[in-house]
């Protein structure tokens, strides 16, 4: 009879939480224990089958080799000698993958297993992007255990040699023409087993623990800007090899200036009468500071002025790019009568010489209606 899925024998998703199958396996346990069902050999069979579902899937190392291999992980076609005829293994996806990898980056066994790569997501302001930023960030995670220095095993007490691998942390077995390794299901690849596990970390060798660490944002990084900080991972099982932490940069939008590359933009209102007139006006720039811009009489709304190097940091280099102010031209509200009276008996003078754009633009318009009126 052919063994029930062990997810599905606790009743769990296969991403479920070892939090969240150790509450449903307590719940099962007392449900089907024999202590509560004498003289039931089918709860009996049920609290058997539970604990052995368990005991693969709380350990991490028997989990993830179950994932992969199913029952056959622990079932024989797995073992160490090289036996013929394949049992256990998932075909020519799974001979390719074994043969060519760890060329491709597919994978990680024995000696190469590591930690986990974390990601962390920082928002930064525009002001930090161009200047650069040193902070603290904090990072949930596991580290190095410790009470057993990463070993995994209880002080006084050593891993033992693996029966299943010898040693090696790999096992082969004959598939075809080709003699196939494999990370050993039972050791994961470590090549020694924890009797005597560590009781502050349960033999793994890393705790869970908030890690605080010191970040440099360098000036001129852009939004989506990825850092890596090497070794600042997940700890890894037993004292392998940490993982990396990668840091993923969003800059904030920003109330007056957008970014476009190394230049930024910003819209300034400029006064009709400074329009009309001409004169100066001040604006702001990323560094904090103001710069002053000369406007010609005359000046329209759209018009463009360029502040040289005014712009934002480039990453790794003394260089700036430009700011790029552009003017709209504010429409007086709220006029006394004074002003409507001055601004009346402008507007009775106007002529094709003080709004030439707009007398322009009508010629067109009557241009137009007499096209189609012929």
């Amino acid at each position: 009879m052919a063994k029930r899925d062990y997810y599905e024998v606790l009743g769990v998703e296969r991403g479920a939480s070892d939090a969240e199958m150790k509450s449903v396996y307590r719940k099962l346990a007392m449900q089907y224990h024999p202590d509560r069902n004498p003289d039931n050999p089918e709860a009996e069979a049920k609290f058997k089958e539970l604990n052995e579902a368990y005991d693969v899937l709380k350990d991490e190392q028997k989990r993830a080799a179950y994932d992969r291999f199913g029952h056959d992980a622990f079932e024989g076609g797995m073992g160490g000698g090289g036996g013929a005829g394949g049992a256990g293994f998932g075909g020519f996806a799974d001979i390719f993958d074994e043969m060519f990898g760890d060329f491709m980056g597919g994978r990680r066994g024995g000696g190469g297993r590591r930690g986990s790569d974390l990601r962390y997501n920082m928002a930064i302001s525009l002001e930090e992007a161009f200047k650069g930023k040193q902070t603290e960030i904090h990072i949930p995670s596991s580290i190095q255990c410790d009470e057993c220095n990463g070993s995994g095993a209880e002080k006084g007490s050593e891993p033992v040699t693996c029966t299943t691998c010898h040693g090696h942390g790999k096992v082969r077995a004959q598939q075809g023409f080709f003699t196939i390794e494999r990370t050993c299901p039972h050791c994961g690849g470590n090549g020694t087993r924890i009797e005597k596990p560590c009781k502050s970390c349960g033999g793994n060798g890393r705790v869970q623990k908030e890690k605080t660490l010191s970040v440099n944002i360098p000036a001129g990084v852009e939004d989506g800007t990825r850092i890596r900080l090497s070794g600042e991972g997940e700890a890894g099982p037993r004292g392998t090899t940490p993982g990396d932490l990668y840091l993923f940069l969003a800059i904030a939008d920003h109330p007056i200036f957008q970014r476009e590359g190394a230049d930024i933009y910003c819209r300034v209102p400029l006064p009709m009468t400074t329009a009309a007139l001409g004169g100066q006006i001040e604006v702001p720039t990323i560094e904090g500071g103001r710069a002053r811009i000369t406007v010609g009489a005359g000046t329209q709304s759209g018009k463009q002025f360029r502040l040289k190097g005014k712009g934002m940091s480039v990453l790794r280099s003394p260089a700036r790019g430009d700011q790029y102010v552009e003017v709209i031209v504010e429409t007086p509200v709220n006029l006394n009568k004074r002003q409507q009276e001055l601004l009346e008996e402008f507007a009775a003078g106007q002529n094709e010489k003080t709004s030439p754009q707009s007398a322009g633009f009508f010629d067109r318009v009557k241009e137009l209606w007499d096209d189609l009126r012929d």
